[in-house]
């Protein structure tokens, strides 16, 4: 129909406050993100600076109370606005840094901490001067947390750390780190508890800064605890309830990841959608050629749905009524979409989309992971299979 609008998935679900946080996020992409990402990505290691000046302009610690330097702001359309703005230049590795202490590390901190341990840890991480990380995985246990060997033994009033972490994000940067440990073997899924073990600890020491395929400027380290001391002020949360406490944050931590993976696919989309219609080939524009309409009609529609059910996912995060499952089809769907979105993107760049010139190849090598961490896509499925097996648990009995 002529004149008639396009149905704006965005209408409704953001606010004029978001908007306006929105403006001052790109403006802070703009000056102090864009014009160094690319040396962040050479040095495989994002400095100090940019993170104490995402805390400045509020793009860390949003949720984190006023009393402790925050604003205590948990809807989070918020997270989701940063990620959409450093999507648009391309800035993953930043993105994923700082989401990874805010989406993910950061809800252990407000929820699990004793008023002190708040005092301590808090303003640090809402200012940038503190940079966290969880450390749950090993290189025998990935998926099946139950599997980890790092092991904290009782002594006196505290405790004594061993053991080996890896893929841990903001591993090298990171001055807190959560650390998932066993510490009763016979207690089965409550034999786990967290701990917080800071930056310079005798026995903490980091192992090399793995090599990644992609997201080079982000710091993924191997960590290692030799007899490392810690005291009953590093427990977070309670003694025996780790691997609850982990399973309580995993769906906040799968729609954070879904959320980066839509923003991805959505200015992947956009530069390709620019770029064919600026091309020429066989004396027309390639954003003319059927073909080429015909497979933007595809990502544009995949882009389009994903948005639909990530923004339902999103409203009941806010309400607390986000279930594991919905969070693993959000987070499956979502980076699952991501990947096949930047790879048929990138086709249509031709040659050029192989250039590391191009944000489409850095896109594309850093989209891989997404189906990995935070739980492999089939956990997921496991998960969502799970959820609908259970409704049948009685049939027929």
């Amino acid at each position: 129909m002529s004149g008639a609008k396009s149905l704006n998935l965005r209408a409704g679900f953001y606010t004029e406050d978001h908007e306006a946080y929105r403006a001052s996020m790109r403006e802070f992409v703009r000056r102090e993100v864009e014009p160094h990402y690319l040396a962040w990505e050479e040095a495989r290691l994002v400095p100090r600076d940019a993170w104490l000046a995402a805390g400045e302009v509020g793009a860390l610690g949003l949720s984190v109370p006023d009393e402790f330097g925050g604003s205590g702001e948990s809807d989070f359309r918020y997270p989701m606005v940063v990620a959409e703005e450093l999507a648009k230049v391309g800035a993953t590795s930043y993105c994923l840094s700082i989401r990874l202490q805010d989406d993910i590390v950061l809800p252990y901190f407000l929820e699990l901490c004793r008023d002190d341990q708040k005092q301590r840890w808090l303003p640090g991480m809402a200012s940038g001067e503190l940079i966290a990380a969880i450390a749950m995985t090993e290189p025998g246990a990935g998926s099946d947390l139950r599997g980890i060997r790092t092991s904290a033994v009782r002594d006196g009033d505290g405790w004594v750390l061993n053991g080996q972490k890896t893929f841990i994000t903001n591993g090298i940067n990171a001055d807190v780190v959560i650390v998932f440990a066993r510490t009763d073997p016979g207690a089965g899924s409550h034999g786990f508890t967290l701990f917080v073990v800071e930056r310079d600890v005798a026995g903490f020491t980091r192992g090399r800064k793995l090599d990644k395929v992609g997201i080079a400027g982000q710091d993924t380290a191997e960590l290692f605890f030799s007899d490392v001391r810690l005291g009953p002020e590093n427990v977070l949360g309670e003694v025996g309830e780790g691997m609850i406490h982990l399973l309580q944050r995993l769906p906040k931590e799968r729609l954070s990841l879904a959320a980066q993976a839509l923003a991805s696919a959505e200015a992947a989309l956009r530069w390709t959608q620019d770029y064919v219609f600026e091309r020429t080939a066989f004396g027309q524009r390639v954003g003319d050629l059927q073909a080429t309409r015909f497979e933007l009609a595809d990502l544009a529609t995949e882009v389009d749905v994903s948005r639909a059910y990530l923004q339902n996912a999103v409203i009941a995060l806010n309400e607390g009524t986000l279930t594991t499952a919905e969070a693993s089809k959000a987070k499956l769907w979502s980076t699952e979409m991501q990947v096949r979105v930047t790879s048929r993107c990138l086709q249509l760049f031709g040659g050029y989309g192989y250039m590391n010139e191009y944000p489409i190849a850095r896109a594309y090598r850093d989209c891989r992971v997404q189906t990995i961490y935070g739980g492999t896509s089939q956990i997921m499925k496991e998960i969502i299979g799970r959820d609908i097996a259970e409704r049948y648990s009685s049939y027929g009995q």
